[in-house]
């Protein structure tokens, strides 16, 4: 299922990362924890996250921090996409806890499909 989801605007999107191997591991263990969790995520979703994935491993790479968010702003995240979100910040690693709640929109979004 992984390669379905691996497009040629993923592909073209993941040439860019500056690292990547390491944004090819986090897309693929992304794509783990949705699919676990029953969601599909469309093309156009697939092709942002691996986006965002591509700056958050940089981040975590050059310890670069994101801004502080209040987490009140994403009361209306699932607790589902919460825990795919924090498990995939935690698999990453060095990174800032507001990477969790940022990061979190792109699952509760696919999971509305």
């Amino acid at each position: 299922m992984d390669d379905l989801w691996i497009t040629e605007d993923v592909q073209k999107m993941l040439s860019k990362a500056k690292h990547q191997p390491e944004t090819l591991s986090a897309l693929l263990y992304a794509f783990s924890l949705m699919r676990e969790a029953g969601i599909t995520p469309t093309e156009l979703q697939t092709v942002i996250l691996t986006n965002h994935l591509s700056e958050m491993v940089d981040r975590s790479l050059t310890g670069e921090r994101l801004s502080d968010v209040d987490p009140a702003m994403f009361a209306g995240v699932s607790e589902e996409a919460l825990a795919i979100a924090d498990k995939l910040v935690e698999h990453i690693g060095n990174l800032a806890e507001s990477e969790k709640y940022v990061i979190s929109i792109h699952f509760e979004t696919a999971k509305n499909n």
